[in-house]
């Protein structure tokens, strides 16, 4: 199940790079499970990593705390490239959050929302504010859909209705199901 996410305080991991694909937050060699165990060591992991599989000491995500660090502030078009549910599972397992970007890739936020990882699409000058202070501190208001960081105004965010229910309630949808099953065995019972 995934965790509740209602309202959190958070310091900002920082990715401004346009168009960073799937292939690039999780690799297509490390599609070899079905389970979410794990994926986290493998995020980024040509960017973390070098060819002997050593640690990039100076690499970003190599550096943080990913407890401290659970907002990725991406550059526009984060996502993009082939689905793959694994890349917010990947990005979970890492210990992000909360994605935001100006633009995010459909598919992606679909699979995020269905497993607990919140995409925020916000306008550029918010982003460009975002960008310029790595590290960061923002709070994600999901009860309100806003997101605000230090002394700059709150922005509003979008999401739709169901997925913020099933965020805030900690479950995805079977759990949601599973949460009706006995008004949905009540009706049952009354129609058969």
């Amino acid at each position: 199940m995934p965790e509740r996410l209602t309202q959190f305080t958070s310091r900002t991991m920082v990715l401004p790079q346009a168009n960073i694909d799937t292939d690039q937050i999780i690799p297509a060699r490390f599609l070899t499970t079905v389970t979410r165990e794990g994926l986290g060591a493998m995020a980024f992991y040509d960017w973390r990593y070098d060819a002997n599989g050593t640690p990039i000491a100076d690499a970003a995500l190599n550096t943080l705390d990913a407890a401290e660090h659970r907002v990725l502030i991406a550059g526009d078009n984060f996502a993009c490239g082939s689905s793959r549910e694994h890349a917010p599972w990947a990005l979970l397992n890492y210990g992000f959050r909360a994605v935001v970007s100006t633009r995010i890739a459909d598919i992606f936020s679909s699979n995020a929302l269905k497993n607990g990882l919140l995409p925020i699409v916000v306008d550029e000058p918010t982003h460009a504010r975002l960008l310029a202070d790595p590290g960061g501190r923002v709070t994600i208001d999901l009860e309100r859909c806003e997101l605000s960081a230090g002394n700059e105004p709150t922005v509003k965010f979008a999401i739709d209705p169901f997925s913020r229910r099933c965020l805030i309630d900690g479950v995805d949808t079977m759990g949601w199901l599973l949460e009706r099953l006995p008004a949905i065995e009540a009706f049952e019972a009354r129609v058969t």
